[in-house]
């Protein structure tokens, strides 16, 4: 296409400077990107990316992004050894959040979009770069460092950098600048102290740290390919993931709450004890460690809201880290580069006109859901914070969907699928998908989720009252008895928990029947959609 200009330079050649570079190629006639760090032409660690010795993780949405943008590259990934799960087995996943664990034995509908490419950040990167250094039209300066860029008139012309060997100093023109340089980019330092403005920040401090260790593990000594434990975000957790040739890396997180991270495999080993199947740890037991191991106790996130500042200038937009840093925990930093990568194609192809206020508002779209669901569960609101009445409500939702998603593969599949970054967390919040939830739970009742409630201030209105009264009249008339609704409330704004009893009269004997019953709004007025009798 190359349209829109001679010549764009990305400043990074991370994952998310080599994605944006993939996509600069089709819209300027060159592409340049920079990097102080001299790019090894092997998968290596390199300095410039401290964290690439974490455990990385490509989510499904970023995946599906990276096939579409690299073309065949998936399947070069798979065949230089990257450990490949189609998902059609999910005997190959051990998952357990909180006390429940997912059924292994059950099949996804649709499991192509969870399909996952299992390898390490160095091995990643480096095939990512070999494919962007052999397109046509780019060039990678790697051992120079990023002074800052040049801004005139209110747009952003070029970048003046300094190479690392000669010590030369040079300014590269460009039409325009791409920030792909992590967590320690300075664009929004650069904005402030040029009078442009000061861009607002949104941040998630950091609530504990996390240790990574990886591993050579003999072929077949673990059955699985992954091994995920969350225990809530106060309680430590485990992530064991299969890499390429043999190599394993197991992170062990540790909130502020549970003390430190581990410092030693042994002291890992200790932790994950109380977290892994007996089975996956025999398999740890015979593990080599590769190198040493790795502790961070920085999990704060931090999203610089270019989208609400009233003037930005022409030729200049962030990107991945330097943009959103999201806790590293959640393993979604390189899917929303991604992600973020086809947004800013799609704003290319509108033009480059307003391009950065485009780009941050469109951005804005795909990470807010993402930032808020990873906000509520890195710290959950305090007691004192949140009424009695809603902290029960949110807590025995997420038990039931727990509990559901442990023996109805539709529900898991759905949870999966927001994990994974390919539906949006708002569809966790759906009344179909709550209604399942709550039918799930009917079909495979457990006390302890079914006591007396506390009350729920969240009254019926009349207008829905008398909406749902009439269901439940016509549904007794058929039966030829009479109903007396005993409670009726909201679970949500769209989802009304109906609680009542009738008397059956029989030849000998009258006997009592309570009905639980869920009725969900939809477009055509409310809907009984399932309910549950109790004779005695």
């Amino acid at each position: 296409m190359a349209e829109l200009g001679s010549h764009a330079v990305v400043l990074g050649a991370g994952i998310a400077g080599l994605l944006a570079a993939r996509v600069l190629t089709e819209f300027y006639e060159s592409v340049t990107v920079i990097d102080r760090d001299g790019l090894p032409d092997r998968a290596e660690h390199r300095t410039g990316v401290p964290q690439g010795r974490h455990l990385h993780s490509l989510l499904g949405r970023g995946t599906q992004a990276i096939g579409e943008l690299f073309p065949g590259l998936l399947d070069e990934l798979g065949a230089a050894g990257a450990v490949v799960d189609d998902g059609d087995d999910l005997s190959r996943l051990y998952v357990r959040v909180g006390r429940y664990e997912l059924n292994p034995s059950g099949r996804l509908a649709d499991p192509r979009p969870l399909a996952a490419y299992q390898a390490s950040r160095p091995f990643l990167e480096f095939h990512l770069r070999r494919r962007v250094n052999a397109l046509g039209n780019v060039t990678i300066l790697d051992r120079n460092n990023i002074v800052a860029p040049v801004l005139a008139d209110n747009a952003v012309n070029g970048v003046r950098i300094i190479n690392r060997d000669s010590g030369t100093a040079s300014t590269v023109s460009a039409d325009l600048i791409v920030d792909a340089t992590g967590r320690a980019g300075r664009t929004a330092h650069f904005l402030a102290n040029q009078g442009v403005g000061v861009a607002p920040e949104e941040r998630v401090p950091s609530a504990g740290g996390y240790s990574s260790q990886l591993l050579s593990i003999p072929p077949g000594r673990i059955a699985q390919r992954m091994a995920f434990v969350n225990q809530g975000s106060r309680a430590p957790g485990a992530l064991l993931v299969a890499y390429e040739h043999d190599t394993w890396m197991l992170a062990i997180s540790c909130p502020a709450e549970s003390g430190s991270p581990p410092t030693s495999f042994a002291d890992m080993l200790q932790a994950a004890e109380s977290m892994l199947p007996s089975t996956i740890m025999a398999g740890l037991r015979d593990a080599t460690c590769v190198g040493e191991i790795s502790v961070s106790r920085n999990t704060a996130a931090v999203w610089r809201r270019y989208d609400r500042m009233p003037h930005l200038p022409s030729g200049l937009v962030v990107v991945g880290d330097a943009f959103c840093s999201l806790n590293p925990l959640h393993g979604q930093g390189m899917t929303m580069a991604a992600v973020q990568a086809l947004t800013l194609r799609d704003c290319l192809r509108a033009g480059k006109t307003d391009l950065p206020q485009r780009f941050y508002r469109d951005a804005a779209e795909h990470i807010g859901p993402v930032w808020a669901a990873n906000r509520a569960n890195d710290r959950p609101a305090p007691p004192a914070a949140e009424r009695a009445s809603a902290r029960w409500l949110n807590s025995w939702i997420q038990r039931a969907a727990l509990r559901a998603a442990s023996a109805d593969i539709a529900v898991a599949e759905r949870i999966l699928r927001v994990r994974g970054l390919i539906d949006s967390p708002v569809r966790l919040r759906e009344p179909s998908f709550f209604a399942r939830i709550l039918l799930a739970n009917l079909r495979h009742p457990r006390p302890a989720l079914y006591v007396p409630a506390p009350p729920i201030h969240s009254s019926v209105s009349q207008t829905d009252e008398r909406e749902i009264r009439a269901l439940v009249d016509g549904q007794a008339k058929r039966r030829r008895g009479r109903t007396e609704i005993t409670r009726l409330r909201y679970l949500t704004p769209d989802v009304a928990l109906i609680q009542a009893r009738a008397a059956i009269t029989g030849r000998l004997r009258c006997r009592m029947r309570r009905n639980t019953s869920v009725a969900v709004r939809t477009d055509n007025g409310w809907l009984l959609a399932f309910s549950q009798n109790t004779t005695y």
